[in-house]
């Protein structure tokens, strides 16, 4: 009986991976143990050893072939004395079961037979079958199973996209993301509006959280506020970073008080009006970091990673209700006085609701300062999409030690809060250090 060779799962948390090279072709023997093929994950590459011996009966996936589904057939291997001919009940060239006799589905009592392809009893062939087939029309199976990407099945829930009506691009008829975009625009696979939705209907209020704290609460011992547009997008954006980002945060202690002195220093001989803050030396240092490291100024951006030209520092400011996030765009080309002056006018029409959306959408990097509450360490969650944020705790004195001999120095601790899909540890290491040696000697920000 054929013997299905399945996409392995080279770590826990993979679901897919690249069939970067056959070791055998169609004809081969193999025995257990022999290296068959290489795999590519988002890791390294592979090596992928037979567990069974016999002959190569068919490569249903090509080498170079990407977004390989794990547990998906690969191949089929063929028992000492099969030929060809056992092959006979898979579709040709993709391993999927062949065609119904009957393209009607099944009533509902007949049901159960149906699924007995993915009960145990069932052959090996046919349970990898019913697990890679797919239709060339819309990459489900004889069965119905629909084969699709994770990413693409949740873009399609967003957008009321029926994957039935799909057509898959990917290996072997399977749905991704890009399949479900052009779906979208045009229109494919959307259900069609009905007479009592002819006109739009209103907008329906924001639901309740599904444990409703109200039921805890005597009645009466609260009073309610009705969350604002700002609040409701704050929940949203932030539940959804925390929950869709892989954050990591990275702690690093600066040394301010080369900092404190150049800051006094200038504002000492800076015209009338014009203040340096400690903050806005924090601003040039992340955006000279950020140009030093380029590998940090980056966004992923799903299918890719945007790597960005200038350093544009959002800083968050609260106001009524809320906060936001102003931009110092191409803060790495501007002295201190000019983003002393930027900051201080952005900040206060936030605080008055007039700024524009240009200048609180997008940058490459958010700031978020307590410093001057009285907050030591803290860590921010990811501003998406951009791919770093940093948390800036209070300057206060603290023992160090300089030169095996115990001093005090005016310490400040700031975390790094990282998404891991576009800003590995290394990098994020790279940053703070990039950070620190520019806090620590200010002077070096001038040159």
């Amino acid at each position: 009986m054929p013997t299905p060779i399945l996409m392995p799962a080279l770590s826990p948390t993979m679901e897919e991976g690249k069939l970067a090279k056959w070791h055998v072709k169609e004809g081969d023997s193999v025995s257990s143990g022999d290296v068959i093929a290489e795999i590519e994950t988002d890791k390294a590459t592979m090596e992928v050893e037979a567990v069974d011996e016999g002959t190569v009966g068919r490569i249903v996936v090509a080498e170079g072939t990407d977004a390989v589904a794990v547990n998906a057939t690969i191949a089929v291997l063929l028992e000492e004395g099969e030929d060809a001919s056992a092959l006979d009940d898979m579709a040709s060239g993709n391993g999927a079961p062949a065609p119904a006799a009957s393209p009607a589905p099944p009533p509902p009592a007949a049901a159960p037979a149906a699924a007995s392809a993915d009960t145990p009893d069932a052959a090996p062939v046919q349970r990898a079958a019913a697990q890679q087939g797919v239709s060339a029309a819309n990459g489900s199976g004889s069965g119905g199973r629909i084969f699709a990407s994770p990413l693409a099945r949740r873009i399609a829930a967003e957008a009321g996209i029926d994957l039935k009506a799909v057509a898959g691009s990917g290996p072997h008829g399977r749905i991704v993301k890009a399949d479900i975009e052009a779906a979208a625009t045009s229109g494919t696979g959307k259900a069609a509006p009905t007479a009592a939705a002819a006109s739009p209907a209103p907008v329906p209020a924001a639901p309740r959280a599904a444990a409703d704290p109200r039921k805890i609460y005597p009645e009466g011992s609260y009073t309610e506020v009705p969350a604002d547009n700002m609040r409701k997008t704050i929940a949203r954006r932030l539940a959804q970073s925390f929950q869709e980002v892989p954050h990591f945060p990275l702690t690093v202690d600066c040394e301010l008080d080369a900092l404190l002195k150049l800051r006094a220093e200038l504002n000492a001989k800076a015209p009338e009006g014009t203040k340096i803050s400690v903050n806005d030396f924090l601003i040039k240092a992340s955006a000279l970091a950020l140009k030093k490291v380029p590998d940090s100024n980056a966004t992923w951006a799903g299918d890719a990673i945007l790597k960005h030209r200038h350093a544009d520092v959002a800083v968050a400011v609260a106001i009524p209700g809320g906060l936001i996030t102003p931009i110092i765009f191409a803060a790495e080309t501007k002295g201190l006085a000019t983003i002393s002056k930027e900051m201080k006018d952005l900040a206060a029409r936030a605080r008055d609701g007039k700024l524009q959306p240009a200048e609180y959408q997008g940058g490459t990097f958010s700031l978020s300062n307590l410093g001057m509450f009285g907050i030591r360490n803290f860590a921010s969650i990811v501003n998406q999409p951009q791919g770093m944020i940093l948390s800036v705790g209070a300057g206060e004195a603290r023992p160090v030690v300089k030169d095996g001999a115990l001093a005090i120095a005016t310490v400040m601790s700031v975390t790094l809060t990282c998404d891991h899909r576009v800003v590995d540890g290394a990098v994020g290491a790279a940053f703070c250090q990039a950070f620190k040696g520019f806090v620590e000697d200010p002077v070096s920000m001038m040159l």
